[in-house]
């Protein structure tokens, strides 16, 4: 009894040293300097299911170069660390060690892929204005990858993306100074303007503006305030999954960034930094308020559930 007692002590410890060891199912990316902000946004890419499929398909038909380098990246990434010498030429980043912005390149690496892989992540808006003297409206229809929502300083409270989202769709009354010019009056009135989806992506992909213009200091600055983030959000007649996130730490200048995933392959969610990555071992959504609270966060990426 007593050397069957210690047997099950063994294994008891045994099996906490491994649940404790931070085993990986993924490999991270070798880059030239300090391209962490490339680095972020293309684990990102991989690791969406219906792009990378997507991306496989193009390559096998009609060769472009950002699908052939993305599908040899792909490729790599399956097996072991991978480099990005060559994405970094394509898309022309000469100084290596300059800190430039996620987002940026997310647009342009999607801008550069065909057309059947980005248009996962397409949207369409439609922006409207309505005369506030004559009535009379029009619009203009424009894709987008990436919605942005304004975040405010709003110490000591934090701000809540399902409200910030809302609010970018909220009609709002231009007048004084901001007055929009009419067409069949001609001259400036005071009208009406807003937007509506037209098009609801298959990702949809919000930028937290997290730097902003300080005219006290004449520059731009960073908001490092709390962000409320949902793990589902409605848009339109369509629920969204938060499936990764953008992360950057620091400064404008100095700064850091970061990805967490979830993996449609494990259903785990996985940390890449740069050459590293770790699974994300504690919850992260708090389970009763199914929400996110966050300082770094900065590109929010949410999967379109299926009907």
């Amino acid at each position: 009894m007593k050397d069957n007692s210690i047997n099950q002590e063994c294994v008891k410890a045994l099996r906490e040293r491994l649940d404790n060891i931070n085993v990986s199912d993924y490999h991270g990316l070798e880059s030239p300097g300090l391209t962490c902000y490339l680095n972020s946004i293309l684990q990102v890419f991989f690791m969406t299911e219906d792009f990378r499929r997507a991306v496989n398909r193009c390559y096998s038909k009609e060769h472009t170069t950002m699908d052939g380098l993305l599908y040899t990246l792909f490729s790599d990434l399956e097996r072991s660390l991978a480099t990005t010498h060559q994405v970094t030429t394509t898309l022309g980043i000469v100084d290596v060690l300059e800190q430039r912005d996620a987002a940026e390149y997310f647009e342009r690496i999607l801008y550069l892929t065909s057309p059947e892989a980005s248009k996962i992540f397409k949207g369409e808006l439609q922006h409207k204005i309505t005369c506030l003297t004559c009535k009379k409206w029009n619009h203009t229809r424009n894709y987008f990858w990436i919605l942005p929502l304004a975040v405010k300083k709003s110490s000591p409270h934090t701000y809540s993306v399902d409200r910030g989202l809302r609010s970018f769709f909220r009609e709002e009354t231009v007048c004084g100074e901001n007055k929009m010019y009419c067409n069949h009056c001609s001259s400036k009135k005071d009208a009406i303007i807003g937007c509506a989806v037209t098009q609801q992506p298959q990702i949809l992909t919000l930028l937290l503006k997290r730097f902003t213009f300080d005219y006290r200091s004449s520059c731009f600055v960073k908001l490092h305030c709390s962000v409320d983030i949902p793990a589902t959000l409605l848009m339109g007649n369509r629920r969204y999954q938060l499936y990764a996130l953008v992360h950057h730490y620091g400064s404008l200048t100095g700064g850091h960034y970061t990805s967490q995933v979830q993996s449609f392959e494990t259903g785990e969610w996985y940390c890449f930094n740069d050459n590293i990555v770790e699974k994300v071992q504690k919850p992260l959504f708090d389970c009763e308020k199914a929400t996110l609270r966050s300082e770094s966060a900065y590109l929010l990426m949410y999967r379109a559930e299926k009907r």
